[in-house]
């Protein structure tokens, strides 16, 4: 890192030792459902703080009422001891998915952040520079972010925050959209960044990003090892409502080895303590048996639109009702992969049918076929509802106040029940099938999702 590095200044800045941002008995509820409850949190300066848990905990509900971008339903927001009015003006973001403008170059991306510094040009064009420098993306200022791979788009939104001069820099699950490697490369830069220092060296505590204006790093992650690497200290936050269990000092000294026996005391202590509390122990009180059954049967579904599998089930159909996949795959537009997800979809909904390398038309398959579009409609409904994450989401709206709930509170409910899957993509594709089969509804205008047409399960539906 260059001396030039080290003189951005921030947007607001205060030599008082109240925290920068902080919370007291925050709750945030969202139609009529408490997303967390009774939070507080104070973030001071020359610390790392991470949060962690499981998805749909609130965890990014959290930093967005820190920071001023959701109003808590109850409770203050305050920075440095102040009621905090809209923005918080001394923190900046860097999003898990890049949210990089395709039609600018990095240097133009970084410069976005800067809009309303009243920067005079040159000085603005100096600080883009030295930002560009820090995060190591020299040579690249002119690239636009379909030319860059995921860890340098990561670090276009690095230097995009710093370039505010933040007093508290915020990261929502940074890494998770990067693959192994390039988010354990990342992650150990911005460790690097932070501290001033070499993981192989000591650190100095005196260097490092944070002599440029930058004081705290408030981080939101689900990865016990990144918290342990990164912060100092590790709020762990629990769920049903989001609520914190405990706060929890790091005091492994720098540089951090993960094959520590420090290190690995601390991961297997924070495992104990999430796992104790999401270990199966039966419905939760008052929750449905159906719900319940309905969780455990979770299945993700294939991210596919429900017109190629329509589609598939034609060509089956002009086929004598039965091809070989590599044959069928041979017929169709799409790649391999893709072939062989429109074939699960189909499957699922028990419109096809796979022994060994076959794919066969059924019975249902062929009464799809021979309906017109209100009955293909209802027998999609009656299918969906034999599908886990169909059934969770419908027992979800039957409870809910008006049958309606935001999107957001059902892609939490998505990731916590499928932690593993895309939750853009698979959200996507539950509410588009959900909206074919008139089972489940979406609001634009709302961002809610709701009960449509309330049908009777498929069991007492009859093959009418």
């Amino acid at each position: 890192m260059t001396a030039s590095a080290q003189t951005i200044v921030p947007v607001q800045s205060s030599t008082d030792a109240s925290p920068i941002c902080e919370v007291r008995d925050v709750s945030v509820i969202f139609a009529g459902r408490p997303a967390i409850e009774n939070v507080s949190l104070a973030i001071n300066a020359n610390e790392v703080v991470a949060i962690l848990g499981p998805s749909g905990c609130g965890k990014s509900t959290l930093l967005r009422v820190m920071v001023g971008l959701i109003p808590p339903s109850s409770g203050k927001v305050l920075t440095h001891g102040q009621p905090l009015r809209g923005i918080h003006p001394g923190t900046s973001i860097v999003f898990q998915n890049f949210a990089l403008y395709p039609w600018l170059t990095v240097r133009e991306n970084i410069q976005v952040a800067m809009n309303g510094l009243n920067l005079d040009e040159a000085t603005a064009a100096q600080r883009v520079t030295r930002c560009i420098d820090i995060v190591g993306l020299d040579g690249f200022e002119e690239a636009y972010p379909k030319e860059l791979s995921g860890g340098m788009k990561q670090r276009v939104g690095i230097a995009r925050a710093l370039a505010r001069g933040p007093e508290v820099l915020c990261m929502d699950e940074p890494f998770s959209a990067l693959d192994v490697f390039t988010a354990e490369s990342l992650r150990s830069e911005v460790y690097r960044l932070w501290t001033g220092a070499d993981t192989s060296a000591p650190a100095d505590a005196n260097a490092g990003i944070h002599t440029a204006g930058l004081k705290s790093i408030l981080m939101i992650t689900h990865i016990i090892e990144e918290a342990v690497f990164l912060a100092d200290r590790i709020v762990v936050m629990g769920t049903r409502p989001g609520h914190i269990r405990q706060i929890i000092s790091n005091s492994i000294p720098h540089p951090r080895d993960y094959q520590s026996p420090q290190f690995q005391s601390l991961v297997q202590r924070l495992h104990d303590i999430i796992v104790s509390e999401h270990l199966p122990e039966g419905p939760a009180a008052g929750e449905a048996v159906s719900r319940a059954d309905a969780m455990l049967a979770c299945e993700p579904v294939p991210h596919v639109h429900l017109g190629e599998v329509a589609g598939l089930i034609e060509i089956l159909h002009d086929n004598g009702g039965q091809m070989d996949v590599f044959r069928l795959d041979s017929i169709t537009d799409y790649d391999f992969g893709h072939t062989l997800a429109v074939v699960k979809a189909g499957e699922m909904l028990d419109l096809l049918d796979t022994p060994k390398n076959r794919v066969l038309l059924t019975p249902i398959g062929e009464k799809y076929l021979q309906a017109d579009m209100n009955g293909r409609k209802l027998l999609i409904n009656q299918q969906l509802q034999t599908l886990g994450v169909f059934r969770y989401i419908v027992q979800m709206l039957k409870e809910a106040k008006n049958h309606r709930l935001p999107e957001e509170i059902v892609r939490e409910e998505l990731v916590m029940r499928l932690p593993t899957e895309d939750v853009d993509s698979l959200a996507e594709t539950v509410i588009n099938w959900g909206r074919f089969g008139e089972l489940i509804g979406y609001s634009p205008d709302t961002a809610e999702v709701y009960l449509d047409h309330p049908s009777p399960p498929a069991s007492e539906m009859g093959n009418g």
